[in-house]
């Protein structure tokens, strides 16, 4: 285990003891009440005397299993080592190596599930190190200081990668294959990069000029951004091939098709998908009026359905537009519920209401087609289904009716069609995703495809890691040609 080519010194068994005795260092956040009123970040960060003690913590285990656990392999008991020694942006430097995004993953990586879910402390019953607010402190620090640790790039080889999508499987194989030296371009739908970044992510939770910050630090390494390029209509993949003279093409579109709960009712006015509903507010800016007057319904009584961590965003703004009384309704339990712990907590300390084991069976409007009203069923828990969770079951003759003016639908996304469709020999699987060997390769020739586009919609860092997969992969690829 090193850092700099140097070995970090393994604890005696007293360093191990006393470190353990120290406890987790929380994170400073706004009140509860005053941030509902606005659209500010929540989480304020470490300041260098925490950062440094919370580093501290770490028990510089023999085998690292945090790192064994991270998607996108950081050395973090090396990052950490030189935290607790006070070399911040030396830890920056040997994060950079294998990440490209770390002020967005320090904030939005599940890491209670990855690095910190595998950290020994963790599994002691002390509460893991706190890699990705660390990881976090470290990116901000860089921010806020003079000095720049700028990702170092190999001579150029001559070869030229069009990735399709800015989201984070894009920008993770830009960024590494920009840093082996090949000239990346690319295509992005929207007149923002990001991806789910930028649309989907509120500014509460991830403010848009972080995402922008990391997004240039790619644009120094010379990756250029095409806007406003939907590929499959402007471009198709083969042009790009045949005629433009890309080497290869690694596409990271994502899972943007909206799912709907399929009841009676949802082509109501003021029922929204959750994509609508997040690009509305957060890409187009709808959260800063009068600024930018973008089209949006503003619910007094608004009801969100889902228990993952968009349906948490999307209830958060609500509340944040102006909102009396936002509820999430869940068929599930809390226990069951897909988003990060944080951002239930978050949202309950905010009052979001949760009625769980509740599902929508249909929707009713006014006589102006307006949404007033959603009938509700009550549920009970049956048997284990595939996804390892209890099987939501009605109770009969547990109809009831809650008063609404808006609702977002928040139950996970699909495969748009509009690049695969005009893809030919790409093979899809039956829910239209694109189907690719372990390393990312699609049935096309010159073509890999990592992140939602070919898992359905999953996490951040699992996105990252399949493009970071594919940009290797891609690498050598491009070397034996």
């Amino acid at each position: 285990m090193t850092h700099d080519d140097k070995k970090i010194p393994a604890l005696t068994p007293q360093e191990r003891k006393k470190r353990m005795l120290i406890t987790r260092h929380g994170m400073t956040e706004q009140d509860p009440v005053a941030r509902g009123t606005n659209f500010n970040e929540v989480n304020l960060g470490y300041d260098t005397q925490t950062a440094t003690a919370e580093a501290k913590r770490c028990i510089c285990c023999p085998v690292a299993q945090c790192m064994k656990n991270c998607p996108v392999n950081i050395d973090i008991p090396g990052f950490l080592s030189l935290i607790a020694e006070g070399k911040f942006m030396d830890a920056l430097e040997l994060i950079k190596r294998e990440n490209a995004l770390p002020a967005i993953t320090g904030r939005v990586c599940p890491q209670e599930i990855q690095c910190e879910g595998a950290c020994a402390l963790c599994k002691m019953g002390k509460g893991a190190v706190a890699i990705g607010h660390l990881e976090r402190f470290v990116a901000d620090y860089e921010r806020q200081s003079p000095k720049k640790c700028f990702i170092k790039v190999a001579p150029a080889t001559g070869k030229k990668v069009a990735i399709i999508g800015s989201g984070p499987a894009g920008l993770t194989a830009a960024a590494d294959l920009a840093r082996l030296g090949h000239k990346v371009h690319i295509f992005e739908a929207f007149h923002k990069p990001g991806g789910v970044l930028i649309y989907g992510i509120p500014e509460f939770r991830l403010p848009k000029e972080t995402v922008e910050y990391e997004i240039n630090g790619l644009q120094q390494m010379g990756v250029k951004i095409h806007y406003n390029h939907v590929i499959g209509t402007i471009h198709t993949i083969t042009e790009l091939l045949d005629e433009q003279g890309f080497n290869a093409v690694f596409i990271g579109i994502g899972a943007g098709l909206p799912r709907f709960l399929g009841i009676t009712g949802e082509n109501l006015n003021g029922v929204y998908s959750a994509n609508e509903y997040l690009t509305r507010s957060n890409l187009m800016k709808a959260y800063d009026f009068p600024e930018y007057d973008t089209p949006i319904k503003k619910g007094k009584q608004v009801t969100v359905v889902g228990g993952g961590n968009v349906a948490m965003d999307s209830a958060r703004t609500a509340l944040r537009m102006g909102a009396k009384k936002v509820q999430i309704v869940y068929r599930r339990s809390r226990q069951e519920m897909p988003a990060r712990e944080e951002e239930i907590v978050h949202a309950e300390e905010e009052g979001i209401d949760f009625m769980l084991l509740t599902n929508p069976v249909e929707l009713e409007g006014d006589e102006n087609g307006w949404i007033k009203n959603m009938q509700c069923v009550q549920m009970k828990l049956g048997e284990t289904d595939a996804s390892g969770r209890r099987r939501p079951v009605p109770i009969k003759n547990s109809e009831f009716s809650i008063s609404t003016d808006l609702v977002i639908i928040a139950i996970g996304a699909g495969a748009n069609p509009l690049l695969t469709s005009a893809t030919p020999d790409l093979k899809l699987n039956r829910w239209g995703y694109i189907v690719t060997d372990e390393q990312g390769k699609t049935s096309r020739e010159k073509v890999w495809a990592g992140g939602d586009i070919v898992t359905g919609a999953a996490t951040i860092i699992s996105a990252m890691g399949a493009g970071k997969k594919s940009a290797c992969v891609i690498h050598e690829y491009l070397c034996r040609k």
